[in-house]
């Protein structure tokens, strides 16, 4: 069967949630956050100096990061980092289009947000809303000894599971969120262990890994 292509919309959620939430943000105290560095590829590794991390990107693997970007209504309280995906996201397709998009938001939008866990409440209820379904709380999954929490979604899309995990951490007055895509809890977390904080990760091209073995 044919599974058309809904991934965008969905990996989109955490910058489209903050975009309702932005509105009763303090202009003031949005602006006591210095403005994220976009990061840059480079052989097929992505890497962020501002937030300190990076992700390698599996080869051939489609960078839609500037098409969301533009789809952004304000992009100085949300920004989407990065967003790749295993297909055009246009395109049909037999399985999930399996995804990666990292987004950056101002706390300042989630006012009286204290915790990464607090972030899951507004991002569940949108993610929810398009037919994912939570399989468990919100819990602590720490990535190279980084702080982060995480909770994890699946939705049947003509008979297929479409699996989504999305990580979120406070850092430097943003929410910064990792949302994944795929067939399968297994091709979830391969995906999550190609993220690095602090060692820039090796380069995609190289690697004899793939995320659908």
């Amino acid at each position: 069967m044919t599974i058309r292509r809904l991934t965008l919309g969905l990996v989109a959620l955490p910058l489209l949630s903050s975009l309702v939430f932005a509105q009763s943000a303090s202009s003031n105290s949005s602006q006591r956050s210095a403005t994220p560095d976009p990061g840059e590829i480079s052989n097929n590794v992505y890497r962020n100096p501002f937030f300190g991390f990076s992700y390698r990107i599996r080869y051939g693997w489609v960078d839609r990061t500037d098409e969301m970007k533009d789809a952004s209504n304000d992009p100085s309280k949300a920004s989407v980092l990065l967003g790749i995906f295993e297909r055009p996201p246009q395109a049909t397709g037999s399985t999930v289009n399996s995804s990666v998009v990292v987004a950056a938001e101002r706390t300042s939008a989630y006012p009286g947000l204290k915790s990464a866990a607090q972030y899951f409440g507004p991002i569940s209820e949108v993610t929810e809303a398009k037919g994912m379904k939570p399989v468990n709380e919100p819990y602590e999954f720490p990535v190279d000894g980084q702080a982060i929490v995480r909770r994890d979604f699946v939705k049947q899309v003509s008979g297929v599971g479409m699996h989504q995990s999305t990580l979120a951490m406070l850092s430097k007055g943003y929410v910064l969120s990792f949302t994944f895509i795929g067939s399968s809890d297994d091709e979830v977390q391969q995906m999550i262990e190609w993220l690095r904080f602090g060692t820039p990760a090796k380069s995609a091209k190289n690697s004899s890994k793939s995320p659908k073995s």
